[in-house]
């Protein structure tokens, strides 16, 4: 079995230089081996970068799931706050 790899943490400038080297021609497996990379990630970079020129997921969210990230936080704080007032609602009625 292998062992888990443990996260890495790439520069911009490095995923920069992983994509316009696959774009360049070199083939992708031996990117992967050369600089030891899972073939996901670089799968991602190359999407994202081409696409929008950045390689961050937050800057490649269509206006529809920014929308709907921003609205699941809403969503789980108001629960938190209404199991909260029940809470005290409890407290309160006992005395």
């Amino acid at each position: 079995m292998t062992e888990k790899r443990s996260k890495r943490k790439f520069t911009d400038q490095f995923k920069k230089q992983m994509v316009q080297l696959h774009n360049s021609g070199k083939p992708r497996a031996e990117i992967i081996r050369e600089y030891d990379l899972t073939p996901s990630a670089l799968d991602n970079w190359v999407r994202r970068i081409n696409t929008t020129g950045s390689a961050k997921e937050c800057d490649n969210r269509t206006p529809e799931a920014t929308e709907l990230l921003r609205l699941r936080k809403e969503n789980q704080k108001l629960k938190m706050e209404n199991d909260i007032l029940k809470q005290a609602a409890l407290i309160l009625a006992q005395k």
